[in-house]
Order: structure tokens, then sequence, then C-alpha cells
């Protein structure tokens, strides 16, 4: 038996990307970068910046983005569901940071983050 350890998600620009997400979540936060990592992506012409995966640590699962050359052309076979206590005020907060509303129902609203990935915000049970 495995056990789930990390989500890879498929992105244009993985720091920015990273960013979004990490303040998506409580606790979750993108990984720190060391001296010997700036030190690494210096000598592949790299900055933290620019560096095509990034990690973002947590309670749960880490989330890596690692870009790819193509961008996203349907719609998500996987996404996220993300509980939060006032789902209307996390709405208008993501949408001001780029997230856009994909469709509204009684307990949950699905969203698209800034490259068009779908995932969900959910009303407590």
């Amino acid at each position: 038996m495995g056990r789930l350890k990390d989500i890879v998600i498929d992105c244009r620009r993985a720091p920015t990307l990273a960013r979004f997400w990490a303040s998506l979540m409580d606790g979750y936060a993108v990984r720190a970068y060391d001296e010997a990592e700036i030190a690494r992506l210096a000598s592949l012409g790299l900055s933290p910046e620019s560096d095509p995966n990034v990690a973002v640590d947590g309670p749960g699962p880490t989330l890596f983005f690692q870009e790819v050359p193509e961008s996203k052309v349907a719609k998500n076979r996987l996404h996220l569901d993300i509980e939060v206590r006032d789902r209307p005020a996390e709405v208008e907060r993501l949408t001001a940071d780029g997230a856009t509303v994909f469709a509204q129902f009684d307990s949950w609203t699905v969203l698209q983050d800034p490259e068009g990935n779908e995932f969900c915000l959910t009303d407590p049970h």
C-alpha cells in the first residue's frame, strides 16, 4: 500500500503560482531557499524568482509546481477541494489575487487559479 506524498501541478510560472496556492491554504508556505539551493540555481542561471520547480509545504501533502512548455487546454481531470470558514470572503480575496469564479453552488464555488487550474472552495461540513 502507498500513501499520498506530493501533488504536482504543471504550470507556466512556478514561483507565481506557488505563491498563489501558498496563500490559499492555512499552514502552507513556499519552501524556503537555503544558500546551497540558491547557489545551485545560480549555477544554472536561475534564481528563486525564475525557479522552474517550486515546492509549497504544509501540514498535508507537499504541492510541487513544475513549469511545462504547453498551456492548459481542457478541464482538469483532478482538482482540489479547499474547505473554508467564510466562502464569500475567500472568493473575494482570491479573485483579487488573480483567481476567477467558474461556477457557484449552494455549498461550494468552483474557481480557476491564475493559470486556469480548477479548484473548489467548500463550506465546512
